[in-house]
Formats: structure tokens, sequence, C-alpha cells
């Protein structure tokens, strides 16, 4: 069988691939299987590896990289280049902080020495979304890799090509990518030592499963529906400039985009007045226009089922539509629903809800089944009060929300279990071994 590919913005097939078997699939495994007791014995190896092979790589091939995901899935060039950079000084900080965090924890006791190891698991699978699709493999994979665990990749079949792609900038023998459909990847959990999975949470629950059965390790990034608070003490201004890149980057199509807009009384109004200028004042059309802001949704099927939640909010309360539809793009809009809308919309929708009393807008936060990440805008002390009470892995204040190198990301409730990113995620996939020695 094979996979096509499509160019959202032009409606037109990219290419084609035929799709791995499962015997391909388990080919794969044993190749990096077989390569992975070398790389994992040899730290300073695989350091020099991300210095003198995959940052080189990543350089030199960055507008070939940015441009496959703009065409594949139709985010703005200038937002594909940033991505590249941000996995460039991901390598960057793993080559200067990894080794320290894999260094040996000594422990005292009354044994003549005691400590802490941290070793790899062995082949570690990935299973990966379309909307960040470098961003995605790099946050998992480099900390596994650096760790001495190999990655067989399974990536969206959208962003085939990008995948491809990306096994040849990898250049190693630790690193494979399949091309296959989702079934594919549940059935081959079985070959690897964990399983790394962003995407819905309706999928991590059926690939939680398939882990829970097999025994395997598994750190799951699912969906969001992140509160935006803004407090009667913030600049609405700023707060509104802020809300519109925290909603409408990647076409609005991120898990933790602020997507929900929860918004002190005294300030409402003025907030939402300048929220309508700053997504009516959006560069809305071809994502391989550098000064272009907001594309196309990834798919004629993602964008129908963002219109259809449209729909459904209409008929629950007010909403703007803010500019024209044409072909997959789905204008900005905002919208007021009396009532809770628990659904996570991944695209262009901003939901509006007003509160006066603190608590209130905490309890309006909270009221979503997922938790992710918070964003609370104000008076930075006051604020922080906030941030205890939030059903979230991360609270950013007076900053949305944002994956970085340096600090820890994932979610509670049904946003996901494990961390990726900083020394937390490094040891995700590690076998953290205690040694004790008796004379």
């Amino acid at each position: 069988m094979t996979i096509h590919t499509v160019n959202p913005y032009t409606e037109k097939v990219i290419s084609e691939y035929r799709e791995d078997s499962l015997e391909d699939v388990k080919y794969k495994f044993d190749f990096v299987r077989k390569n992975q007791g070398e790389w994992g014995k040899d730290l300073d190896a695989r350091i020099a590896y991300l210095k003198n092979t995959l940052k080189p790589n990543l350089e030199k091939n960055l507008n070939r990289i940015a441009s496959s995901m703009t065409e594949e899935m139709g985010k703005p060039i200038s937002q594909s280049i940033a991505e590249v950079k941000k996995c460039i000084a991901l390598v960057d900080y793993a080559v200067e902080n990894f080794p320290k965090f894999l260094e040996h924890d000594v422990i005292k006791t009354e044994a003549r020495k005691s400590y802490v190891r941290f070793d790899p698991l062995g082949v570690i699978e990935l299973i990966m979304p379309w909307n960040y699709p470098l961003w995605q493999v790099f946050r998992a994979a480099i900390p596994a890799m650096t760790l001495g665990n190999g990655i067989v990749l399974k990536h969206a079949s959208i962003v085939s090509g990008t995948s491809k792609l990306m096994e040849e900038v990898m250049d190693c023998d630790v690193f494979r990518s399949v091309i296959a459909r989702g079934q594919t990847a549940l059935d081959t959990i079985k070959f690897s030592n964990g399983v790394s999975f962003t995407g819905s949470t309706g999928v991590g629950q059926k690939i939680a499963e398939t882990a829970g059965r097999e025994l395997k390790k598994a750190v799951l990034e699912l969906g969001g529906s992140d509160p935006f608070i803004v407090l009667n003490s913030a600049d609405p201004e700023k707060a509104a400039k802020n809300a519109t890149l925290g909603r409408m980057q990647n076409n609005g199509q991120s898990c933790i985009a602020s997507k929900r807009f929860i918004v002190q009384d005294k300030i409402y109004d003025e907030f939402y007045e300048r929220l309508m200028e700053e997504f009516r004042g959006l560069v809305i059309g071809d994502p391989t226009h550098e000064k272009t802001f907001l594309g196309p949704l990834s798919s004629k099927e993602q964008a129908e089922t963002v219109r259809g939640q449209i729909r459904t909010l209409k008929s629950a309360g007010d909403v703007e539509i803010l500019s024209q539809e044409k072909g997959n793009i789905v204008p900005p809009v905002i919208a007021s629903p009396e009532k809770p809308f628990m659904d996570e919309i991944f695209g262009p929708v901003a939901i509006l809800k007003k509160f006066s009393d603190v608590n209130d807008g905490i309890r309006i936060a909270n009221e979503t089944p997922y938790g992710l990440g918070s964003s609370v805008w104000g008076d930075a002390e006051e604020a922080e009060k906030i941030a205890p009470s939030l059903e979230s892995g991360m609270v950013f204040i007076n900053k949305i929300v944002a994956s970085d190198p340096r600090v820890p990301f994932g979610g509670v409730k049904k946003s996901g279990l494990g961390r990726e990113l900083s020394r937390y995620g490094l040891l995700e996939f590690a076998n953290i071994r205690t040694v004790w020695i008796q004379e």
C-alpha cells in the first residue's frame, strides 16, 4: 500500500511512499537494536555525534527541512525556520548539560560504595504528530539518544517526507523512521523497550493500554485546553498581543496553545476589543510567504473538524468570524459560549469567558478534563498565588506556555503521563540502576 502526502494550501499531491509492513518495521527495530549496544557504551562518542554530525547536518539542511514542513502541513515558513533553530538549540543544550545530568548519583550508606547510575533501556519507539514535525521528534529523541537508547520513529503519515528527511539528517545507525499507519504503531510497541507518544488523548489511551499489556515504559504528551487567565491588574494591550501569539501560532494547531481566555470583569471589554483588533491584523494566506502568520490547517479533514466545532459554538453563544474562509484556511474566531466547551479545538478559535472573583476564575480554568499548561497575566505576586490551585503540569506567569529544553514539559489529568526535556525528561527512558558494593 502507498501513503500520499498533500499540500494543504494548494491541495495538490506532493508525493507517495510505500507503506512499511510489520516485517519491515521489525527489521528496522532489529537493525537499531544491533547497533544500540555499542552506542550505549560511550557517552563521549554520543556527545561528539551531537556536536560534529547532527548539529552541522541541521544547519546545512535548515531551509530544506523548513520547506518540507511548510509544504506538508501548512506551517508558515518563518515558523518552520524557527522550529529548526529551536532543535539546534536543544542539541546545544544537550551537549552542554546532559553529561553532568548523567553522572552517577552517589548515595551515602554503610556500603563501601553505593550509587545510582543511569543506563539506557534499549530501543524507544516514537509515535509522533504532524503539528511540529521536527521539534516533537527532537524533544523526545535527543534525550533518549544521548542517554544511549536507539530510536525507531513512526511519524504521522501526512509528514512522511519530513520523516524520511529526518532519518537522512540524523545520519546514524541508531535512528530509523518507518512509514506506516496508526494500527502498525500499536502492533510494533512489543518490539520496543519503551514508547513516547505525542497526540490526541483518545489515541494516547490506546497507546497506554497496549504498552501496559506489554509492560513497556510509556511517556504520553496528549491534548490540552489551556487557560489564559487575565487579571484586572494585567496590561490589556500586552495580554491581547500575547494571547494572539499563544492562540494563533502554528495555525492554532498546538497542544499548548492558549485556547480558553478567562478574563476578569473590569478588564474584559478592553481585552476583548484589543484581541479582535489583533486577530483582524494577522497576515493570512500562502504559508510560503515570509510575512504570513496564519496559513491553512494541516488537511481538509482537520479544517472540516474545526468548522464543525465552530458550528457547535454558534449554537451555544456569540461567535465572531474575523476574516474569510479559503480552502483549508480557517480564519480567526472569537466565541463566547454560555456553557463550558470541553472539546479541544485544534485551530484558530479563541473561547472567552468573564469572571469576577479570582476563585471563580480558578474554577473555570480547571473545569476541563485536560491539564497541560496554564498562563496567568497580571501583577506577578498576585498571579503566582494562583499557580498552586491550577490543575496543570506547567504554569507560566506573564508569558505564554512554551516548551523549553531547560524545564520539564508535560501535563496531568487527560493531558498525559511523564515529562519531556530537562533532566526530568532525560531520565524517563533510563534504567535507574542501584549499585551497592560491600567489602
